[in-house]
């Protein structure tokens, strides 16, 4: 018979983490950036986890991997040394899009970098889940344990559901900054069109030529300076309110 991880994990708990859930929502409504979002994220995680003493995110980029947040910083260097080795369970969860859960003693022979690290930091047990979020991996979420029969497979249930709805609201933040962006770029589009309307205004009193001759003026005063249009529209209204 198959029992959810409803049956099985204490509603307090999961009230918690629908609780660690909302907050997380809340960073996100108040507009703070993304490391921050990762920041109470691997809280949330560890005061939502039971074994997970600590938490990090691994981020992976065009320009490798790398910890973006973490509970605490002598963790880091676990995943630092995977990074450096190009190979560890973090790395494996972020390709291979799966929860990776290894006893630091079993895991000596497949990442041995990995395990000497965890050694010397007192970590016994490791569990990695893929964050997955629109247009591809971020990364990773790392629960660190000084136990090594942390993370049953109903640690990893709720892992993977944390993971899940985590990836969702980073999603929308993304999406969010990309508006935030476009919005921004237009204001100053608009807010460029109208000097250098203004430029060919003046261009055109001063030499009495058309609005295209006006701006042609312009476009060559850019080009001949290698400088941007708006640029040389500004630095001539410039010197025309100039005393």
């Amino acid at each position: 018979m198959l029992v959810s991880i409803e049956d099985r994990v204490p509603a307090s708990q999961l009230d918690e983490a629908s609780e660690a859930l909302e907050q997380l929502a809340g960073v996100l409504a108040d507009e703070q950036s993304l490391d921050e979002v990762l920041q109470q994220l691997v809280e949330s995680a560890s005061r939502v986890i039971p074994d997970a003493e600590n938490v990090s995110v691994t981020v992976v980029g065009p320009e490798g991997a790398s910890t973006a947040a973490a509970t605490d910083q002598r963790v880091v260097a676990i995943d630092t040394d995977q990074y450096a080795a190009g190979q560890g369970p973090c790395l494996e969860a972020a390709k291979t899009l799966r929860p990776v859960r290894v006893a630091v003693e079993s895991g000596r022979e497949k990442w041995p970098e990995f395990a000497a690290a965890a050694e010397q930091a007192g970590v016994q047990a490791y569990l990695s889940a893929p964050l997955v979020v629109e247009g591809g991996v971020l990364g990773a979420l790392n629960l660190y344990s000084s136990v090594e029969a942390a993370f049953d497979p109903f640690d990893e249930a709720l892992l993977r559901l944390f993971t899940t709805a985590s990836a969702a609201s980073i999603t929308g933040f993304r999406r969010y900054e990309r508006s935030r962006t476009l919005v921004t770029n237009l204001e100053r589009a608009l807010e460029s069109r109208g000097e250098i309307d203004q430029a060919k205004g003046v261009l055109m009193a001063a030499h009495g030529i058309t609005a295209a001759e006006a701006f042609q003026r312009l476009v060559e005063e850019s080009q001949t300076h290698n400088t941007k249009l708006r640029v040389v529209a500004r630095n001539l209204l410039d010197s025309v309110r100039r005393p």
